[in-house]
């Protein structure tokens, strides 16, 4: 029912309607390849890392609408989850109009959202520019960046995204010394509007998204497929006002009587015969399109209601409730560690070297690192994904019990290696349901991160009005972050137990 993961590496097309090849494309694990690496990790320092920078912008709103600190925040926690929350309508996108023109596309959206928030009267209208339409266009690009990835590496599938995705890491950094800067010497209205200005090279890194192009054989040096060449040529339309061979299937005038009836006719009825040649070409164009949409509609809705639903795949709906529980635990630290260091009396030391500096800087490291190890033959990149939560989990439930700033250090760093992991969800991702499903796959995974992003802090700060305590919010969304764990191991115990069974059967029968 599934790509299996041998089908990984593969000539295949942007286009749904090209057709898979079973030779090796040569800019796999190479190439091409790398570009690829380097307009995810732009998309990323443009996207995520502009996003990890609204705290600066959070402080120009507060001051410039006067409303309360939650109101103001909701428009950044829009515009992030919203950027994760599209991801399954994203995936209809790319079905039908490929990873280059979805990423196109979500750059203006997003650098038009950067500048309509800079005429915002109230807060509210931010919701709509910014929360919204900017959030949109960066969920338009940020997918085909995972997946275009996904699709040109087989071999070295963990290194390169976790190359692509430290861009975040740089990106908080670079972003927000640039709209600190921006803020200061042009106020932040202008500074949004520059801004969206930058934003515009996301279109630059979407046109950097070619598809895999057709292997070359020796039986056709174009490397394209005979009965389609065939099909095309039959649909052409040749130079000098004359028609192909399919006009002539369909009976209509060939070449040669084509010119004697011309030959005695006005050059009027030449003006008629290109404006009729001219409707005809754009009646193909709008045929053709309407077949694409057709059928990038059928795939979209296939994958998530069809027979071939992604949903039939256990181990795949496992993941998904693994992702709702997952993001919240790293974004909670982020949110709240700056409070828990004036609480322990601790911002001197922080303001030297800020605790979530610490896990933005490892967290770079922790990518790369986890990426190198989980593309070792000898390794599963399974066994290292779920090594890495493990890691993740227990510092969560270690870190209320530090008191000091070395030891908030320390496990701030564990936090930033282990949550490394995010480069390995596409891997693991391609793995289950393979490289053509991966769009449908993945969009609906950071669907479920953007809900457990927009839904983890708010009840995290519920908990600690209740509790006046950080120490409660910190262990109950490790317990449920744990839960998402255990999801993951449901489907290899029904495996094992089935085995077991087989096995007892078989040995029975004997």
């Amino acid at each position: 029912m599934y790509t299996s993961h041998e089908d990984i590496g593969y000539d295949f097309e942007d286009d749904p309607k090209d057709k898979k090849t079973l030779k090796p494309h040569p800019n796999i694990d190479g190439g091409w390849a790398w570009m690829m690496v380097l307009s995810s990790f732009f998309v990323h320092i443009l996207i995520m890392g502009s996003q990890m920078a609204l705290g600066v912008l959070n402080v120009e709103w507060l001051e410039e609408f006067h409303q309360s600190r939650g109101l103001t925040a909701w428009v950044s926690s829009l515009s992030m989850g919203i950027t994760l929350i599209v991801g399954p309508f994203i995936g209809l996108f790319i079905n039908t109009c490929g990873c280059r023109r979805t990423a196109i596309v979500g750059g203006l959206v997003n650098s038009l959202g950067w500048v309509l928030s800079a005429y915002a009267a109230n807060v509210h209208y931010l919701f709509v520019t910014f929360g919204v339409t900017a959030g949109f266009g960066s969920g338009m690009a940020y997918l085909p960046a995972v997946v275009m990835v996904g699709k040109y590496f087989q071999k070295r599938r963990a290194l390169a995204q976790g190359l692509s995705t430290t861009g975040t890491g740089f990106g908080t950094f670079l972003m927000t010394v640039l709209l600190k800067y921006l803020c200061a010497e042009y106020g932040w209205r202008n500074a949004m509007i520059i801004q969206g200005a930058v934003s515009l090279n996301l279109c630059v890194c979407g046109a950097l998204m070619r598809p895999l192009s057709p292997v070359k054989n020796e039986k056709d040096p174009a490397g394209r497929d005979p009965q389609i060449l065939a099909a095309h040529s039959t649909e052409s339309v040749k130079t000098g006002g004359q028609r192909g061979g399919a006009d002539e299937k369909a009976g209509n005038p060939g070449p040669e009587e084509t010119l004697s009836e011309l030959a005695g006719q006005v050059c009027q009825e030449d003006t008629g015969h290109r404006k009729n040649m001219c409707a005809f070409r754009v009646l193909k164009t709008v045929s053709q399109l309407t077949m694409r949409v057709r059928k990038g509609f059928q795939d979209w809705y296939s994958g998530y209601f069809g027979a071939a639903s992604l949903f039939t795949n256990r181990v795949f709906v496992a993941f998904i409730f693994w992702a709702l529980f997952a993001y919240s635990s790293f974004v909670i630290p982020f949110i709240h560690l700056p409070e828990i260091v004036n609480l322990y009396n601790l911002s001197e030391q922080n303001d030297v070297f800020p605790l979530t500096s610490i896990i933005a800087i490892v967290h770079i490291f922790g990518k790369v690192i986890l990426g190198i190890v989980a593309d070792s033959p000898c390794i599963s990149v399974w066994n290292v994904f779920l090594m890495a939560n493990f890691t993740l989990v227990l510092s969560i439930f270690i870190l209320p019990l530090m008191h000091t700033y070395a030891g908030l250090a320390v496990v701030c760093a564990l936090i930033g290696f282990s949550s490394g992991y995010f480069s390995l969800m596409p891997v693991v991702t391609e793995d289950l349901v393979g490289t053509e499903h991966l769009a449908n796959a993945y969009g609906i995974i950071i669907c479920a991160n953007g809900i457990s992003a927009l839904l983890g802090p708010p009840f995290a700060g519920w908990i600690y009005d209740i509790t006046q305590k950080y120490d409660f919010s910190f262990y109950i969304c490790g317990l449920l972050y744990l839960v998402g764990i255990f999801f993951l191991f449901i489907q290899p115990c029904i495996q094992i137990i089935e085995q077991s069974r087989k096995k007892s059967m078989g040995g029975a029968h004997a």
